[in-house]
């Protein structure tokens, strides 16, 4: 894949992020957390996918993407460590709500998450910005 191709694919990717954050945002208006959990850590997954895509890298498993995300990005410290933490904590959210039919999400663990997530796209975005 050349390189141009590469950005137009980490670009499309970002922006399924942002609809993904968008999305989630929607449903936590409308009181239906389970479903904007999900959407909030699809919004960091693609947000990751976008990122690697600069690197001709993806994978079939969601772990692969973390994984290589963290390698590549976090151990370098090109991003905040703070970015594994985010992602962490959506997995287990989004696991935890998709999964266990007893798990039990409030108002301010989304609110907390979107501002999180949003955090995570920005700093995405960012670096996409730069590198360019």
């Amino acid at each position: 894949m050349q390189a141009d191709d590469k950005k137009v694919l980490a670009q499309v990717r970002l922006d399924r992020a942002k609809e993904c954050l968008a999305e989630a945002e929607d449903l936590y208006e409308a009181e239906k957390y389970r479903g904007a959990a999900n959407r909030l850590y699809y919004s960091v997954f693609h947000a990751m996918r976008a990122v690697l895509a600069l690197d001709g890298v993806d994978m079939k498993h969601h772990s692969g993407i973390i994984s290589e995300f963290r390698r590549r990005f976090i151990k370098t410290n090109i991003f905040d460590v703070r970015l594994s933490g985010i992602i962490s904590a959506l997995y287990e959210m989004r696991s935890e709500s998709d999964y266990d039919d007893f798990y039990v999400l409030s108002k301010n663990d989304i609110a907390d998450q979107i501002i999180n997530a949003r955090y995570f796209i920005d700093s995405i975005e960012s670096f996409l910005k730069s590198v360019t």
